[in-house]
């Protein structure tokens, strides 16, 4: 089986200005890795089309009329978008835009160079989301493979981290997975909570999840990860969303986007 190659990206530019959206196809337009191109004038006609196609990545404006870019998110759901970069003319909502998971931000006017820069971190992306899949059909083809006397080697296998290394204040800890409470994204970092502590940990929430272990780990925010044996209860708010409250007294959300994976792990509803 050949390893995959990045396959032509199918991208949405989503703007409800046209010069915007045309700056953006331009740019796209130059770079021959770059496949379908669609547009959407408003937040509502990018939610019909990210649920239709099949998009590797969306550009995505924050404010736009009716329903913005975070509300496209909330619409379609954070774990079904597509690779996300939030275009933006406001400085001050760069933070939003990646505690909404968002990959990368543009800020209004943007130069060609920070664009290619943004696609850049995109494409690599992508590579490692084929290689993963890649990887896992390789272990389904060993493991489907009738036995030879031959142990299946254990590198086929994800690798689940048990420690953390935390690097601050020009010392490094070793933080035991174990011992985290809850985690929460903080921008181009994630703030881990350990024993009433906050410690930040430079890496994305999104590819930390995978790193976890997902029968102690869930996902209930967008924006948070919890420790299951560290939950004390849950609190009803409105409308399907839940307070996390932890066995420290801290508290995080349980959205309704999340929801079900909760439900998932627990084996029942909530």
């Amino acid at each position: 089986m050949i390893a995959p190659s990045l396959e032509p990206v199918r991208v949405l530019v989503v703007d409800d200005e046209a010069p915007a959206r045309q700056r953006v196809l331009d740019l796209l337009h130059r770079d021959a890795q770059v496949g379908t191109v669609l547009e959407a004038t408003d937040g509502l006609e990018a939610v019909l089309m990210i649920e239709k196609h099949k998009f590797d990545l969306v550009f995505l404006d924050v404010q736009m009329p009716e329903l913005d870019g975070l509300g496209v998110i909330d619409a379609v759901g954070a774990d079904q978008m597509p690779l996300t970069v939030f275009v933006t003319a406001y400085d001050q909502h760069a933070i939003r835009a990646f505690e909404a998971n968002a990959l990368d931000y543009l800020l209004k006017p943007f130069s060609d160079e920070r664009f290619e820069s943004a696609l850049a971190r995109v494409k690599t992306r992508l590579d490692e989301r084929n290689m993963r899949e890649f990887g896992r059909r390789i272990v389904n083809l060993v493991s489907s493979t009738p036995a030879t006397g031959l142990a299946s080697p254990a590198s086929n296998h994800p690798r689940l981290w048990d420690r953390l290394v935390v690097k601050s204040a020009g010392s490094t800890r070793f933080v035991r997975v174990a011992d985290i409470d809850w985690i929460e994204a903080a921008g181009v970092y994630v703030t881990l909570h350990v024993a009433g502590k906050e410690l930040l940990y430079r890496t994305a929430l999104n590819d930390l999840v995978e790193k976890l272990d997902p029968r102690r780990f869930v996902r209930v925010h967008r924006s948070a990860i919890v420790n299951i044996e560290s939950i004390l209860r849950l609190e009803p708010i409105s409308h399907g969303e839940f307070d996390v409250v932890l066995k420290n007294e801290s508290r995080t959300r349980v959205s309704r986007t999340f929801r079900a994976q909760l439900e998932n792990r627990l084996g029942q509803s909530l």
